[in-house]
């Protein structure tokens, strides 16, 4: 018969090897304090956790923005990495019910308190690193967190695009055109580059996945030599 401990790895898509590590991911200090023997809460694993998705978080902005400079991957990192974004994620995959929590914390409403459900998520992932490496934990992310990252950033790179055609028109520059000047890599890697000219003159370039995306990094280009933009 199958275990709650079961459904979640189901849930998960991950077989542990070491099942308690599992276990200690969502154990509660509260939880810890209340059963004697060797229970162990999840603090230390959330350490591990917090750092391991700080790397893998930073490893995707760095791959998936190219032309984002450090301040700006900084920001997105943080907005990522915080507290309502991992409730947000913890919800969603509904760890809230796995969680073992002490008497007092449960009746108190702890199992749906943001900071413990926050750490929780970082204890996973830090089980995960330690039961199978960098590699898993990174698919773990790829499957669960990542694609709704880029559903979600993607707004932001529709703003340069917005923001240079409402800067070219208050100031007056010129036209605007976007031109594809160039198409690299095979035909599931492709790569594009794109130029935006204004006014008859080339302001910026930029690359991506799509055309676009290329578009949209060349926006900002211009827009960090148009206006205030930081770089």
């Amino acid at each position: 018969m199958a275990t709650k401990w079961d459904e979640l790895e189901a849930r998960l898509g991950i077989t542990f090897r070491n099942a308690s590590l599992l276990r200690q991911a969502f154990t509660h200090s509260s939880y810890r304090n209340e059963h004697r023997g060797d229970v162990e809460d999840n603090e230390r694993l959330e350490f591990l956790g917090d750092a391991v998705l700080e790397l893998l978080v930073s490893e995707f902005l760095f791959r998936a923005y190219p032309r984002f400079p450090e301040g700006e991957l900084t920001r997105m990192r943080a907005a990522i990495v915080c507290e309502p974004s991992l409730v947000r994620f913890a919800t969603a995959l509904g760890l809230d019910q796995y969680i073992r929590l002490g008497r007092g914390e449960e009746m108190s409403g702890g199992r749906r308190r943001p900071s413990l459900l926050a750490d929780v998520y970082e204890a996973l992932i830090g089980a995960i690193f330690l039961d199978q490496g960098l590699e898993a934990a990174r698919e773990f992310l790829q499957r669960m967190m990542f694609p709704a990252l880029q559903r979600e950033q993607a707004p932001i790179l529709d703003d340069y695009k917005t923001m240079l055609q409402e800067h070219v028109q208050k100031v007056g520059l010129g036209p605007l055109t976007y031109r594809i000047t160039d198409e690299r890599g095979p035909a599931h890697h492709r790569e594009f580059v794109a130029q935006v000219w204004i006014g008859g003159q080339a302001y910026g370039e930029g690359s991506g996945r799509s055309k676009k995306e290329a578009e949209q990094h060349a926006a900002r280009e211009a827009l960090m030599k148009l206006t205030a933009l930081p770089s």
